[in-house]
């Protein structure tokens, strides 16, 4: 059975805004080799939307980019992609697929069907599969900023502290450090 990994760019103060933080080679490469190493995304519906209005015209060519954001472009473009969503069902960017069912056995169900593991890329989903006990590890890259808003995270909370286990920090020179823990009960 594969791993359920949080992994997000989030700041000092615990903003997870797309917007902020460190958009460079080193940080892309940081999560492309995140991406390479899963066996599938996992978002909620509005990071997908996020995600499908810029990515797959970067994948096409469409879209002026570096080469570290168009290797994350296409590689993300080519990765199965999971939604979960009571809003909408039909998802036409490729190798895209609705979540259905109740939460906990369907993610359950593609964590048993991804032995290289899923990554979740979407706050609030996190926050909720963290509440049900789905996550295994933690990917943070946390950028050395203090942005002052919001969205933070785990903005909803957690019913009981979570503990972790540090299993790697390594600083990149852009002064952001990638944060790799696992969970210790």
């Amino acid at each position: 059975m594969g791993l359920l990994t949080f992994s997000i760019n989030v700041t000092l103060d615990g903003c997870v805004d797309h917007r902020e933080g460190i958009a460079d080679d080193e940080t892309h490469a940081y999560f492309t080799r995140l991406l390479d190493e899963a066996g599938a995304m996992l978002w909620g519906r509005t990071t997908y939307e996020m995600m499908e209005s810029y990515w797959p015209a970067v994948a096409r060519g469409d879209v002026d980019a570096p080469p570290a954001l168009r290797e994350w472009a296409i590689k993300l473009d080519a990765k199965p992609k999971y939604v979960v969503s009571s809003t909408r069902s039909d998802f036409p960017w490729t190798n895209s697929h609705p979540v259905v069912g109740e939460l906990r056995t369907a993610v359950q169900q593609l964590k048993e069907q991804t032995p290289e593991g899923v990554l979740v890329g979407s706050g609030k989903l996190a926050t909720e599969l963290d509440r049900l006990d789905l996550i295994d590890e933690y990917n943070f890259l946390v950028h050395p900023l203090i942005t002052g808003h919001g969205p933070t995270l785990y903005q909803g909370g957690l019913p009981r502290t979570r503990r972790l286990d540090l299993i790697s920090a390594a600083p990149l020179s852009n002064g952001a450090v990638a944060m790799h823990y696992r969970r210790a009960d």
